[in-house]
């Protein structure tokens, strides 16, 4: 177990009293799932459809004009004219990643400059408790000889770099331990930015190397890695982050009919030719055969198979080597529909839009992704954002920080930064946290060999309350 004492010894020598100045936008976090479009947008279902497919294809035009026809736009026009309609995952796909245009490979709009901006982009506080959660758990679960840290889509590493500057502050408790970063990342640009921030740019190609692309030293001497996919991870005890990952991966969206299920798909729009909309398929897919569950009471429902690999992937890797998945974003628990959205320059954007140049997002199905652990792992929450930092200590953290901030701008900095992470009406409430364990971390495993013990069990930080006495 890891004593009280211990872990607000943890938060003290981790936190420290320093604090950097990360300004952030004011409107830079990311509207409320499903919230409803700036302007009803022109794009609709067909006539035979009972309701429209979606809420996403809404929102305000930017500047160039409805009608700006991008190269992702013309390639996909080629390509529902020679095949037909496509998913709205294969969509996603192909605006997001396509080698040559997708979003994420071309611009990855990261930032106060690009699209979103993420809660480690607006205050180090953030990063810095998820540091002392995975410590935390290295230490409830034995002090391991060594562990790995991945991080699924690091964004522009900010992230990482907080949690390496805890590493640093505790490099003591940790002077026994082997530690190593591994960077799932599969934007070239992105990967440059994450290199540039973590090692100064002191990074080398990696070809003798068929699954890391990339390696480096951190600034702080600790090795890190980068990778395509998960699968190309060496194995061993690693701890896992996924931060406002698996919104961004394609989803199928299906709308309950009168004939049964359908598929929602993407087709060209007859009476704009070089304009997209949404269809319905006119019978049942593969995909409604395979992910529709019998029990579903939904009239309009996502479903990220992808989300579901993943989680499939990471639960089997924490059976086998130990260790634990966090995952960070904003979700729902079974209950929502039509979450499907766009944003560009800090906006909601028209989903079927100038693809290529928008992030498209769908919140995530936390219920389905526990569904898809099979078991393998046990599974906390979603719990809420601001109960989760809470837990964390951050009003600790925040109260050493106004202390020891020394002019007004960096105060009030501080307490706009905590309101924009806490306020539910910010993302205090819309995003979540959930983690994978393994099963034994949450079972006493005196109660096995002695019923009569009454040892408790470590309470896993951040999903229970930290009460200070």
């Amino acid at each position: 177990m890891v004593p009280l004492p211990v872990r607000r010894a943890l938060l003290a020598a981790a936190l420290g009293s320093a604090g950097r100045r990360r300004f952030p936008r004011h409107h830079g976090n990311r509207p409320p799932p499903g919230a409803a479009p700036l302007s009803p947008g022109p794009v609709s279902p067909p006539p035979t459809a009972p309701a429209r497919p979606s809420s996403g294809a809404g929102g305000q035009e930017e500047a160039e004009g409805p009608s700006r026809v991008t190269a992702m736009l013309r390639h996909l026009l080629l390509k529902l004219r020679a095949t037909g309609p496509v998913t709205v995952a294969e969509y996603m796909r192909e605006a997001l990643t396509n080698p040559g245009q997708g979003y994420y490979t071309r611009r990855g709009g990261i930032g106060e400059s690009g699209d979103f901006v993420t809660s480690p982009e607006i205050s180090q506080v953030f990063g810095e408790l998820i540091g002392i959660w995975y410590i935390s758990e290295w230490i409830a679960m034995g002090k391991p000889k060594a562990f790995q840290l991945v991080e699924l889509g690091p964004g522009r590493g900010t992230l990482t770099d907080d949690i390496l500057r805890v590493f640093n502050q505790l490099a003591s408790l940790l002077s026994k331990c082997d530690v190593s970063i591994h960077l799932v990342e599969v934007s070239p640009k992105l990967s440059e930015i994450q290199a540039l921030m973590l090692t100064g740019g002191k990074v080398q190609s990696n070809p003798e190397d068929k699954s890391a692309y990339m390696k480096g030293i951190s600034k702080t001497g600790i090795p890190i890695f980068w990778y395509r996919d998960i699968q190309d991870v060496p194995p061993g005890y690693s701890f896992y982050l996924a931060h406002e990952f698996f919104d961004a991966l394609p989803i199928h969206k299906f709308q309950r009919t009168e004939k049964g299920w359908r598929e929602v798909l993407v087709d060209i729009d007859p009476e704009v030719p070089d304009q997209l909309r949404f269809v319905l398929s006119p019978s049942s897919t593969p995909a409604t055969e395979n992910f529709i569950q019998p029990e579903e009471t939904r009239d309009h429902v996502e479903v990220c198979p992808e989300a579901g690999v993943i989680i499939q992937r990471l639960a089997c890797r924490i059976e086998k080597d130990g260790g634990a998945a966090l995952v960070a974003d904003y979700g729902h628990d079974g209950t929502k529909t039509d979450t499907f959205r766009g944003f560009r320059n800090h906006k909601l954007h028209d989903v079927l839009k100038a693809p290529g140049t928008a992030d498209l997002t769908a919140d995530v199905d936390f219920s389905y992704l526990r569904k898809m652990t099979q078991g393998r792992t046990a599974t906390l929450g979603p719990i809420k954002q601001r109960e989760f930092l809470k837990n964390m200590g951050i009003d600790l953290r925040l109260q050493v920080l106004l202390q020891n901030s020394r002019d007004t701008a960096t105060h009030e900095q501080l307490l706009h930064s905590y309101d924009m992470l806490m306020n539910p009406k910010e993302m205090g409430d819309r995003f979540n946290f959930f983690a994978l364990l393994p099963h034994h971390r949450l079972a006493d495993p005196d109660k096995k060999h002695k019923p009569e013990s009454k040892s408790p069990v470590a309470p896993v930080a951040g999903f229970g309350e930290l009460l200070l006495k």
